[in-house]
């Protein structure tokens, strides 16, 4: 299990999960950061010490927003009044699949049967304003499929979503909600959501009472197909979110089934266009089951690659260069473009350790921002 040897989430008090929350709410910390500080510093709470220094040290000249302790406590305790909780990247409930992405959320909120995260499950998406066909084939296979004991995720939103949540809430439906969880998007799906959360399991990643906002979709995408071992696409357009997913889906190693549908209607564009390019091609559930093997791959439960195993404590860098020279070093090799760390390593002729605590403290500092496939980018300074 990741980080076992620190004792960290899997058993230990509330105190310390409250700090992992309090953590990943802070400004400017996503997943993968977060995983790096906790490795560095051995534990949530320690990690939330280091900030100030870090960022610091980064260059920030505005103290690094964190939210208060109370407010943490405020949003644990509404979450639990509402029936939920949360699950952290080291509890045993939390999904193996999605450990094997890059960007696992390391904290999510959950209401409902969390056993479901670990069985197999399967993701149907599609387009909002989708055709009365297209609902009632998404209704058939999530039903279908449902029987044959798969899970189904999806995002909650209206069209092939709705419909294929309906489909198999009785036999067992995740929602991935972009919102916080206890605000239900769209609102027509108010008694929906109400029957998931009671049958089935609802999920989030964003704060209690977050409104949606455009960035969250393709957040929200990436663990539906993140939890699944595929993803269909029923109906959707070239530049729907549908296809984000479906994208997220190849990258995580996940299969992407597609149906075929008539060249002269847009919805149908999307599948097309996947099948095209190799997606696999379904006409019913019998088609999935045929081919649907068990998911396996690499678990974020074992030190995934893009955590590198830091030798601490953190003020043990007399070794190193100053901190100046190193973040000035790695400055002048970036750009608006985004390269690799590896490629930046090479580039930079540093240890690992000091590339990777002059990158935390750069991140902090909103001086570089690290992007999905373990990629840094530049940032314009205000």
């Amino acid at each position: 299990m990741l980080f076992k040897q620190n004792n960290l989430l899997s058993e230990t008090s509330e105190s310390e999960k409250l700090a992992a929350l309090r953590l990943f709410r802070t400004n400017n910390i996503g997943p993968i950061t977060f995983y790096q500080l906790v490795e560095r510093f051995g534990s949530a709470s320690e990690a939330l010490h280091a900030l100030p220094e870090l960022s610091k040290r980064g260059g920030r000249k505005k103290p690094l927003q964190s939210p208060s302790e109370r407010d943490i406590m405020r949003e644990y305790k509404a979450l639990q009044k509402l029936g939920g909780r949360i699950v952290t990247y080291a509890d045993k409930e939390y999904p193996l699949s999605l450990t094997a992405t890059d960007d696992a959320p390391p904290i999510i909120s959950v209401i409902g049967d969390v056993s479901l995260l670990n069985k197999s499950c399967l993701a149907i998406v599609g387009a909002r304003n989708a055709s009365i066909n297209g609902k009632k084939f998404a209704y058939k296979l999530a039903a279908e499929l449902g029987a044959r004991g798969q899970i189904i995720t999806s995002g909650l939103a209206r069209g092939i979503d709705t419909a294929a949540h309906q489909g198999s809430v009785a036999t067992g439906t995740i929602a991935v909600v972009a919102s916080g969880i206890d605000v239900v998007y769209p609102e027509e799906n108010q008694k929906l959501y109400e029957e998931i959360a009671e049958k089935g399991l609802v999920i989030a990643e964003s704060a209690l009472g977050a409104k949606p906002y455009a960035a969250a979709f393709p957040k929200r995408n990436r663990i539906v197909s993140g939890i699944s071992k595929g993803v269909i696409v029923v109906e959707a357009t070239r530049r729907s979110g549908s296809l984000i997913t479906a994208r997220l889906a190849g990258e995580q190693g996940r299969d992407v089934y597609a149906v075929p549908g008539s060249p002269f209607d847009p919805r149908a564009a999307g599948p097309n266009h996947l099948i095209r390019e190799g997606a696999t091609l379904i006409r019913n559930a019998d088609d999935i089951m045929e081919i649907l093997m068990d998911f396996s791959g690499k678990s974020l439960r074992e030190p995934p690659s893009h955590i590198v195993n830091f030798t601490p404590p953190y003020h043990n860098n007399q070794n190193e260069e100053s901190p100046e020279k190193t973040q000035e070093e790695i400055l002048a090799h970036l750009s608006f473009s985004p390269i690799s760390v590896d490629e930046l390593l090479r580039a930079c002729h540093l240890t690992i350790s000091a590339l990777q605590t002059s990158l935390l403290e750069l991140e902090l500092a909103e001086r570089v921002k690290r992007l999905n496939g373990n990629r840094i980018i530049l940032l314009e300074e205000e």
